[in-house]
């Protein structure tokens, strides 16, 4: 073995031939396989875990509806509310309206979702603080590390609301400003209401119907107390919190009804075990949806591109298999000589095979290596590359809007993924390796010396 290995060191070591060269190529294929495998991988799985974050740091871990409105709330919340490891219950009546802000940009009308809830207390309240948007201190101007809440996470008060930063920024809004929300629920109503005014006979049941048709329109007025940033794009531009009676007003439900609750537990993860737990007391007509139920699209979507690219870019290091048994077969024939010399002098095939072996192995290796360096290195600069990228060629990398998540080009690396790729690659170059390995180790010494 030791023979073998020394062998195939000498025939490795870099000299100004040919096959020197290819060695080199074959090394750079092996290292850009593993190097683009493990970015790649690398970011998906950031992507996922930032997701999911996101989502858990911010959604609900689990949600009770009735498949329309849930009618008596109170019944299954303080049910809720006793199991343990359960940190907070709420609530909720969640839908779109139509928001209207006027500022000195102009007015603007958009169609966001709004979130009733009660308000929330103590960790939840704290919870929900740690999200809010942070803005520059005026105190410390020139200092970017120097940074205030934009306000807080207050909807104790009818008319208060929490909206996040995406929308907020779209409209030019800030704590202290108002907004106006119209009920789509009055939609129906109002129509009906101009019908019953065009066939009014007379011009007072005109005036009264139009008057009529002015309450229903009048819309909710909400002061803005607070900006969040959930990390999740999807959320910060959609997303109103209200107090959960100013939501049933706009909504006309009573004060016992509502779209759903809302439950958050100790161990986001374990939502599978409280949802057995809570449909062992809850009424039949509930129905219990865990956080990866109600996003099962993004993590599936995100979990079938991540397959794709491990089976794309493994070709990469077929290409890189296939250089080297091209070096190997070249080497092969140009040692033909050397090689039949060796088994004259008595070595055995398998020894004069494993010189072939040891050289895909040494390749792999180094290539292996490399490529996870050369990883670790992108991996680390990667939010100043994409910024490069984007500045000098206008190409947006990461974008927020698409991707629905903010902080830069996110990644994280598993001690599994590392392994998978490393293993891959270096297994691509042992089979590689065996095909020269058997052309070697069939050669005849005296057809191999003939031409000596």
């Amino acid at each position: 073995m030791l023979f073998s290995s020394f062998v195939a060191a000498r025939y490795l070591k870099p000299k100004r031939t040919f096959v020197s060269i290819i060695t080199v190529i074959s090394i750079l294929g092996v290292a850009l396989g593993v190097w683009l495998l493990a970015v790649v991988i690398a970011v998906f799985t950031g992507y996922g875990e930032r997701i999911k974050e996101s989502i858990l740091g911010f959604e609900p871990h689990l949600v009770l509806k009735t498949g329309g409105i849930v009618e008596n709330w109170p019944e299954a919340y303080e049910k809720v509310k006793e199991v343990e490891g359960v940190t907070s219950v709420t609530p909720f009546v969640a839908g779109q309206v139509v928001m209207q802000v006027t500022n000195a940009r102009g007015t603007f009308r958009q169609a966001p979702m709004i979130r009733g809830i009660l308000p929330p207390e103590g960790a939840e309240l704290e919870r929900m603080r740690n999200k809010l948007a942070q803005t520059n201190d005026p105190k410390f101007p020139g200092d970017p590390l120097k940074t205030i809440p934009r306000g807080d996470f207050d909807v104790s008060d009818f008319y208060s609301a929490v909206i996040g930063d995406g929308l907020a920024d779209a409209n030019g809004i800030t704590v202290g400003d108002t907004i106006l929300l119209y009920s789509p629920s009055d939609f129906d109503a109002i129509m009906n209401s101009l019908e019953q005014v065009e066939n009014s006979a007379s011009d007072d049941d005109r005036k009264e119907g139009l008057n009529e048709i002015r309450e229903m329109t009048a819309p909710q007025e909400v002061t803005v107390t607070g900006i969040f940033d959930s990390g999740h794009w999807d959320f910060d531009s959609n997303i109103v919190f209200l107090h959960l009676e100013t939501a049933q007003v706009l909504y006309n439900f009573d004060l016992e009804e509502c779209h759903g609750i809302a439950v958050r537990t100790n161990d986001g993860f374990q939502a599978n075990e409280f949802k057995e737990k809570f449909y062992r007391f809850l009424p039949q007509q509930y129905l219990v949806l865990t956080w990866m139920e109600m996003h099962k699209l993004i993590f599936d979507a995100v979990a079938a591109e991540r397959q794709a690219m491990y089976l794309i870019l493994f070709m990469i290091m077929i290409v890189g298999g296939f250089c080297i048994m091209n070096t190997m077969i070249t080497v092969t024939f140009q040692k033909r000589s050397e090689i039949g010399l060796m088994k004259a002098l008595g070595a055995r095939e398998g020894q004069v095979a494993w010189v072939f072996l040891f050289q895909g192995i040494l390749v792999g290796l180094v290539g292996v290596i490399v490529g996870l360096l050369m990883a670790q290195l992108t991996l680390y600069f990667r939010n100043d590359m994409a910024g490069f990228i984007g500045k000098n060629f206008g190409v947006d990398i990461f974008s927020a809007e698409i991707y629905k998540v903010d902080g830069g080009l996110p990644a994280q690396q598993t001690l599994r993924d590392l392994i998978i790729i490393s293993t891959g690659a270096f297994v691509a170059c042992i089979v590689a390796s065996v095909i020269p390995a058997m052309i070697a180790a069939s050669l005849q010494p005296a057809k191999a010396l003939r031409s000596e």
